[in-house]
């Protein structure tokens, strides 16, 4: 006789599938967050910076939902909130940075913008490959899909500004590929805190 009810196996397999995948995604953001902030600064890049940034808010938005795998759907929107409300700061942070830049001019170091995109982009495509077949089942694994798809655009912009540094001699290509991340952290956290905010009023 089994040990589980078909239902309950089925959603245990699903949790225990969505945490070996979240804690491997974990992994992979936390040390390219630290390799990308080292590269960032030694290559003057705000572009590349906002990058780092974003690996990290994704460590953190992994960590979140490994603690939300197990809880009911209330407690997924509330990290699935959280999670918007740190893409939020870290759109603020390369604000920030942009300021500074415009303040104190300086132009990046195009080779360590173009090395450390690619190495970005390797790794954030690894996530995404693994993050694809848990994109649907749940507002918790969408927010961290939507997280991991940004990483994508953020890496490919951070390239091409790169190319766009080598062609002019200039840092602008490296603000405006900033302003351009911004954007798109603002957007994904609205996105995510309007999709929680939906969750957490269906579950009340």
């Amino acid at each position: 006789m089994s040990g589980c009810c078909d239902n309950s196996c089925s959603l245990d397999a699903l949790r225990e599938g969505q945490r070996v995948t979240l804690q491997t995604v974990l992994g992979i953001n936390a040390v390219m967050f630290l390799v990308i902030l080292v590269a960032a600064l030694y290559g003057n890049s705000t572009a590349l910076l906002a990058d780092s940034l974003d690996n990290l808010g994704d460590a953190f938005t992994y960590a979140l939902s490994l603690y939300a795998v197990s809880r009911g759907a209330s407690a997924k929107a509330k990290v699935a909130l959280l999670k918007g409300s740190l893409i939020f700061l870290a759109a603020l942070a390369v604000i920030a940075q942009i300021a500074y830049k415009l303040i104190v001019p300086s132009t990046p170091l195009f080779e360590v913008m173009g090395a450390f995109s690619l190495l970005g982009l390797t790794a954030n495509s690894i996530c995404l490959f693994l993050l694809w077949r848990h994109r649907h089942e749940d507002v918790n694994m969408s927010s961290v899909w939507e997280c991991s798809r940004n990483d994508i655009a953020s890496n490919l912009s951070v390239f091409v500004a790169a190319g766009a540094v080598w062609l002019t001699g200039s840092g602008w290509p490296d603000i405006l590929v900033a302003l351009g991340l911004v954007w798109l952290l603002m957007r994904s956290a609205i996105r995510v805190i309007k999709s929680a905010i939906e969750e957490l009023h269906a579950a009340t």
